[in-house]
């Protein structure tokens, strides 16, 4: 048995994943990304084989993804995160047509194929409106931690809405409605819904497509998630390991390159023998 792993080195956390020769998930780890990132990638990796009990040896190769890519020094390739997602949603949703993945500094909307190949892209990244970073700042602001926030954006009711999309100037946009006696659920409520719509218009750049997978740390948000199908009045597929998509996607790109490899080389063993 051989293992391939994929490494996506993110802005605010590194994600790992172990896939086995019969192309199953066996093992994931992740850990914050901090300022070294070489440093994060090297741990994510050790995390993951001490925590499957697989010998580094094993791991017949490894592909690097996410904005740190080339910082995966022991890695054998990198890949865009773009289509290391695009082959992580078709790797857990074969029929997905289209990849919403949002992280802590951007936003993507993806068009893919059956193979889950990119056809086409867009992306919010000259600012971090509509992303993880805007979501933890009105968590912040409202002395809420990130993970409580989706839960009490669900309780809240319409007549709110949120007209900045500047990380910065939202704090002020969220304490002025606090101070006008809004309810919190109300305003995360307007927050969550805001980011939805920015992030349906981004979508339709690229085609809104009957099935839709959404990625990314942000995915985890189950506010996010009921903004989101509301805004698109359709279902969404969320896998339990949307966070780690973009590791999974790397892992299945190592496993296919692995599987050239195998067969160059009994290609080449066979040359040898007819010689």
């Amino acid at each position: 048995m051989y293992y391939v792993a994929g490494v996506d080195v993110g802005s605010t956390q590194t994600k790992a994943v172990l896939i086995d020769d019969n192309k199953r998930i066996v093992g994931r780890s992740l850990t914050h990304t901090g300022a070294n990132i070489v440093k994060a990638a090297e741990r994510a990796f050790d995390l993951l084989l001490e925590e499957t009990g697989v010998q580094r040896n094993d791991v017949v190769y490894i592909v690097g993804t996410g904005y740190g890519r080339y910082k995966v020094t022991f890695g054998d390739t990198q890949i865009t995160e773009i289509s290391c997602h695009a082959k992580g949603a078709n790797f857990a949703f074969p029929g997905t047509q289209t990849v919403l993945d949002i992280g802590g500094q951007d936003t993507k909307g993806i068009k893919v194929d059956s193979r889950g190949e990119v056809l086409d892209f867009a992306m919010n990244d000259k600012c971090a409106a509509g992303t993880g970073r805007f979501l933890e700042a009105a968590a912040t602001t409202m002395g809420l931690t990130l993970e409580e926030i989706g839960d009490v954006s669900l309780r809240g009711q319409d007549g709110i809405h949120i007209t900045n999309v500047c990380t910065v100037f939202v704090e002020s946009e969220i304490l002025s409605h606090l101070a006008w006696g809004r309810k919190r659920e109300d305003v995360l409520r307007a927050v969550h819904y805001s980011i939805a719509r920015r992030s349906v218009g981004l979508l339709r750049r690229v085609g809104l497509d009957a099935e839709i997978t959404f990625t990314g740390g942000v995915s985890r948000n189950k506010g996010m998630v009921a903004a989101l199908q509301d805004v698109l009045n359709m279902p969404l597929n969320v896998s339990d390991d949307s966070h780690f998509m973009g590791a999974i996607g790397a892992a299945v790109f190592a496993y296919e390159r692995a599987g050239m490899l195998s067969e160059q080389a009994l290609a080449a063993a066979d040359i040898r023998g007819q010689a």
